[in-house]
């Protein structure tokens, strides 16, 4: 009898669980909360009940942006070696920080130079020299150009190896390199110094006169040998060569070919 009663009663417990669902599934964020209760009722005992609790999960996102400048690409090639884009990435940077005339143009004159910030110039070969160890940038060209070739065009050019001497003649003659195959795009003991990055010549020297002449790389002494050049110039010193194309006279028709590395 006592067995029939203990079935009976677990019969009925199982349907009134598949009758009445707990309203609260696994899956649910609710769950019981004890609260401790001290009823007047009740002075020497506590009571314990529970209550039904929801928690919201909370998520904090926090984005971190990284102070980005335009000089990041080019950097970012000379961390990495790749001299190459490098040395096109500078070229595009001219264009674009000489203004929106050369931008439509797609490379500078050497009258827009001036347009170009002091700052921005001195950033661009702060990164050529931190990444070359000291070999490659404007104010080492500048410098090659100014005390060791005495600001001699043909001499800076065969110096810092952007010519190349002609093998099969009988008298020493130069030719520019072709581009990009005949360039030096890696660093290391045999690179010469001042190699890169390449600027264009062959419309003349003036653009890169006008880099070398800028104020960011103007060092002492500089503004008096700029006022003899000038005055030799307005003398007619440089009146013959003028005549005959530039700086280089007739020269440039027979030293130089017409591979295009320009702005």
């Amino acid at each position: 009898m006592a067995t029939n009663s203990f079935n009976s009663i677990h019969t009925l417990r199982r349907r009134h669980s598949i009758d009445c669902p707990c309203p609260f599934s696994s899956s649910s964020s609710f769950f019981l909360k004890p609260i401790t209760k001290n009823p007047s009722s009740f002075s020497n005992h506590n009571l314990i009940t529970f209550s039904v609790s929801s928690t919201t999960p909370t998520t904090t996102t926090t984005t971190t942006t990284t102070p980005t400048t335009p000089f990041d690409t080019l950097e970012q090639h000379l961390i990495s070696q790749n001299f190459r884009e490098a040395d096109e990435e500078t070229r595009r940077l001219l264009i674009v920080l000489a203004g929106e005339a050369a931008v439509k143009r797609g490379y500078v004159f050497f009258s827009e130079v001036q347009f170009i910030s002091e700052s921005d110039l001195k950033e661009i070969d702060s990164l050529w020299r931190k990444y070359s160890d000291g070999k490659f940038g404007y104010s080492v060209q500048k410098k090659i150009w100014n005390t060791k070739v005495n600001r001699d065009f043909t001499n800076f050019f065969i110096k810092v190896r952007w010519m190349k001497k002609l093998e099969s003649e009988e008298v020493d003659q130069y030719n520019y390199r072709a581009f990009p195959n005949e360039f030096i795009w890696e660093l290391n003991d045999e690179t010469p110094e001042g190699h890169l990055p390449l600027t264009n010549a062959l419309r003349g020297t003036q653009l890169l006169k006008s880099i070398f002449t800028h104020p960011a790389f103007v060092e002492e002494g500089d503004e008096e040998e700029e006022k003899e050049d000038s005055s030799s110039i307005n003398s007619g010193g440089d009146k013959g060569n003028a005549k005959k194309g530039g700086l280089f006279g007739g020269l440039r028709s027979k030293l130089f070919s017409k591979p295009d590395y320009s702005f």
